[in-house]
């Protein structure tokens, strides 16, 4: 399997020995979102407020949560929670941030975001807050900017273990590997849209630069 993939949820014993049936890639998509904090805080240097926009529903949104706080704490930041679950809810979150005022956003890794990424992407555009996602398609599609982990990389590391146990390894027996190689996209015609100076380290700094 190719997705988070945590021995606190149940699934294996641990990530070194999983103990059971099961073994894949874990890319770290919920660690990631103190570190895409840490990034939009750079993106956006007068923020004061961000928002963290988290499905309720979702299994990780208590750790997402936890470790998001953590980073805008250390940064002496104020962090505001924004609940999602539908595409109703999504287009009402959107007003959230703008009142009571939010200055950036980040949107937090969950499958049903990633799945209107359109609506999220000109939501954000609409309302002009900048945001970071987890999915290059989404910097892509027209956000400020987006940091995960690179798919071509984390694809050809499962795939190698499809490989191991059609040749007769027991997954039992492969440690879960974690993705190792991440990226960050930027998107300048948003941040001029939303008219803001991206700072030349951080320029310097990204994997791919949307002009």
């Amino acid at each position: 399997m190719s997705a988070p993939t945590r021995s606190e949820l149940g699934l294996v014993d641990s990530l070194a020995r999983p103990g059971r049936n099961l073994t894949g890639v874990s890319m770290l998509l919920t660690e990631l979102n103190s570190k895409r904090f840490e990034l939009l805080a750079e993106l956006v240097p007068h923020a004061k407020v961000i928002g963290l926009l988290v499905n309720p529903t979702y299994s990780g949104t208590e750790e997402i949560i936890r470790e998001t706080q953590e980073a805008a704490s250390a940064k002496g930041l104020q962090l505001n929670i924004v609940r999602a679950r539908t595409e109703g809810e999504i287009d009402a979150a959107f007003l959230t941030p703008a009142q009571p005022h939010c200055d950036a956003l980040v949107i937090g890794n969950d499958t049903f975001f990633d799945t209107r990424r359109e609506q999220l992407v000109a939501l954000a555009s609409r309302h002009a807050i900048p945001a970071i996602y987890a999915w290059r398609q989404f910097a892509l599609a027209g956000g400020l900017a987006s940091y995960g982990p690179n798919l071509a990389s984390a694809y050809r590391q499962a795939g190698s273990y499809i490989g191991r146990i059609l040749a007769g390894a027991k997954p039992a027996d492969l440690p879960v590997v974690q993705s190792t190689k991440f990226e960050l996209l930027i998107n300048l015609r948003a941040a001029s849209g939303l008219g803001l100076a991206v700072p030349p380290l951080l320029l310097a700094r990204a994997d791919e630069v949307i002009e």
